[in-house]
């Protein structure tokens, strides 16, 4: 089935990967069909947008019967790419960056933090979780060897935009930016948020303010 993906409503894009990281638990555990009100439950989204969301994609499932887990986890295995390793890179070896490089997303098969960059001589040259620091001079020839679109950066959020703009002018296509300043770039590079202090903030607030 040929997906037209930029017809996929962005929420509904962002919400994939919770719902594979669900179907592969289940695969896992032996489970060969679920509904939408299972699935609802485990990952806190209604079902009601669950069964849009999966609507997007064609008849996935059955009324009455529910969804096979094998199929959907093959289905969305592609849709997200992940029978391809996806090489990303780290710039900013702070203690943020080094807790990346030690976790290197090892719940996932299909993505790994290939290298790191930081200018800071005492860590260069260094090997943290089995990823290698280089400095950020050697940027963009480490990845144009290396065939890397994306970058975490966890660098202080008063350099973020320059060196943003010496990702960019290497090549760079994503950003996951963990430091509280709003990068510019250009329309083409994509640029994902996550501020910590943030999101403690608006569940702090969420809290007092919205009570269970």
């Amino acid at each position: 089935m040929d997906i037209d993906q930029t017809k996929i409503p962005q929420a509904t894009a962002k919400r994939l990967p919770l719902y594979y990281r669900f179907l592969e638990g289940l695969q896992a555990s032996g489970k060969h069909r679920v509904s939408s009100s299972e699935l609802s439950e485990a990952v806190k989204v209604d079902s009601a947008t669950i069964r849009r969301d999966f609507s997007y994609f064609g008849a996935l499932g059955k009324k009455g019967y529910g969804y096979n887990v094998n199929y959907l986890l093959s289905f969305f295995r592609k849709t997200l790419d992940q029978d391809e390793l996806t090489k990303v890179t780290l710039v900013g070896v702070g203690n943020l960056g080094t807790a990346f490089l030690n976790y290197n997303f090892s719940k996932s098969n299909n993505t790994r933090i290939e290298m790191a960059f930081d200018v800071d001589d005492s860590k260069v040259g260094n090997v943290i979780g089995d990823v290698p620091i280089y400095h950020l001079d050697e940027f963009k020839e480490r990845i144009a060897n290396n065939n890397v679109e994306v970058v975490i950066l966890t660098v202080p959020s008063h350099v973020a935009q320059p060196i943003a703009d010496q990702l960019v002018g290497a090549g760079i296509k994503g950003i996951l930016n963990f430091t509280p300043a709003r990068l510019s770039v250009p329309d083409d590079v994509r640029v994902h948020h996550i501020d910590l202090s943030v999101e403690l903030q608006s569940l702090i607030y969420f809290l007092k303010h919205y009570p269970l």
